[in-house]
């Protein structure tokens, strides 16, 4: 009875933890209801402006000739034009932050529920994810990676696409990352898994193997973890924060919770697109795999060198 007793008061805090998060997340879903609300606005009230736009250019089309009066009135309106576009963007910047706060306290309350299931007798220890559940879930994942989306003049930050971790990063639990473990076999491979803790004592991470059928937990050195990208890189915009073609990685080979090395066959051409890689393969005769397509979210820099 007594250590009934002791795992419910330890099950109290996560228990506070959830309540407030979800109180959070409600408050954080109503101002971003406001905020898209607040886009709307803006954009209905700045298309009369570029309908202003339109017409003066076919106006002085029709004229054939750009008068003084024109160039006057056209300058006016696009500079009401930018200070638009600008308010709407700082709105849509708000949006953004609103989001990834929520996603944050998502993940925040997930850890909470999971540490509380380890003390709640009434509930009957977690079953076995089924395989096609958690690819489409690692696959969600990757999906719902925020695109790094910087104001002018700004460099991709640390996990942004190719950019790595700063050397003093420590990753926090319920991050994904690359591990690299032991086999069953002795062989050592790396892994995609969860961050439960790190110790600043000893300088090493307890992580936990995604992969439901083979749960495992790990106590591994910094040197074995590379953490995930935290947002995808754009193309258009920050090309230098990709990978670029022939470069040697480490990428999730499909439908599986492992990193291979592969290299860049094409880096991708636009925001929503995937890597299109080449693993090391020696059953083929030039030593890689057919082109196949990973997400952004998993593929990160290999420090190994190159295979000749």
């Amino acid at each position: 009875m007594e250590r009934k007793m002791q795992k419910r008061v330890l099950c109290t805090p996560y228990a506070m933890a959830l309540v407030s998060a979800d109180s959070r997340i409600a408050e954080l879903l109503t101002e971003l209801h406001q905020l898209i609300k607040q886009t709307q606005e803006e954009r209905s009230r700045s298309e009369h402006n570029l309908v202003n736009i339109q017409k003066t250019h076919e106006r002085m089309q029709t004229e054939n000739k750009i008068s003084p009066y024109y160039r006057t009135k056209l300058r006016g309106l696009y500079t009401t034009a930018k200070a638009d576009a600008e308010a709407e963007c700082n709105i849509l910047r708000k949006a953004l932050d609103k989001i990834a706060e929520i996603k944050s306290l998502l993940e925040e309350r997930r850890i909470a529920a999971k540490i509380a299931g380890l003390y709640n007798d009434s509930e009957p220890p977690r079953k076995t994810m089924r395989r096609g559940v958690l690819m489409t879930l690692l696959q969600q994942s990757a999906m719902t990676l925020p695109l790094w989306i910087g104001k002018p003049g700004d460099k991709p930050p640390p996990l942004c696409g190719a950019i790595p971790a700063s050397g003093d990063y420590v990753a926090k639990p319920g991050d994904k990352v690359a591990a690299r473990v032991k086999a069953v076999d002795g062989d050592e491979q790396w892994i995609l898994a969860e961050v439960v803790s790190y110790s600043h004592a000893t300088n090493k991470y307890e992580v936990d193997d995604i992969d439901e059928e083979g749960k495992e937990r790990h106590t591994l050195s910094r040197r074995r973890i590379i953490p995930l990208p935290q947002w995808k890189a754009n193309p258009e915009t920050d090309p230098e924060a990709l990978f670029q073609k022939e470069q040697l990685v480490l990428a999730l080979y499909p439908q599986t919770t492992c990193f291979y090395r592969a290299l860049i066959h094409t880096p991708p051409q636009r925001p929503q697109d995937d890597y299109s890689v080449l693993f090391e393969d020696t059953s083929y005769a030039d030593g890689y795999s057919p082109p196949l397509n990973v997400a952004q979210r998993y593929v990160v820099a290999c420090k190994e060198p190159k295979k000749k």
